[in-house]
């Protein structure tokens, strides 16, 4: 009776191990996919939701932000086009514009979200005064843009 429960025990057991992945089995990104979340700057260049109608994608930086943004950003440079940016870790304020960004357009599309819209153009602009205020408010910005995911 006792060998019957152990092998009745055994048997799924062994079932589940066998039914783990090997090394050589895995599938490159499946196991280990990343979610966005909804409000993250690599969410909002995606396209996977309509941009709110204050700020289309082919908005530039500089017709959004104010002529202050000019001295760091191109005139060129659009809203889609800096979600997409990564050069954040060598630029401050690559980051800022980034997050920034994100913050904005969650500030029109996300209820609850902690910032106005008004906040997050005037924070942007003040953090332009130095590399470590650029760093400082993106870091800001992107905790507010990860938690509202």
């Amino acid at each position: 009776m006792k060998t019957r429960i152990m092998a009745f025990l055994t048997i799924p057991l062994l079932i589940c191990l066998l039914s783990l992945p090997t090394s050589s089995s895995r599938v490159p990104g499946f196991v280990y996919t990343r979610t966005t979340g909804r409000c993250t700057p690599r969410y909002w260049s995606g396209k996977r939701e309509a941009w709110p109608r204050m700020v289309p994608e082919t908005s530039t930086v500089r017709k959004v932000f104010g002529s202050r943004v000019y001295e760091r950003y191109r005139s060129d440079l659009t809203l889609v086009e800096a979600t997409m940016r990564n050069d954040e870790e060598d630029n401050p304020f690559g980051g800022l514009l980034k997050e920034g960004t994100a913050a904005l357009l969650n500030s029109y599309a996300r209820e609850g979200f902690p910032y106005r819209p008004w906040q997050v153009k005037t924070l942007l602009i003040q953090a332009l005064v130095s590399q470590a205020a650029a760093s400082s408010q993106a870091n800001q910005f992107s905790l507010a843009n990860h938690a509202c995911s």
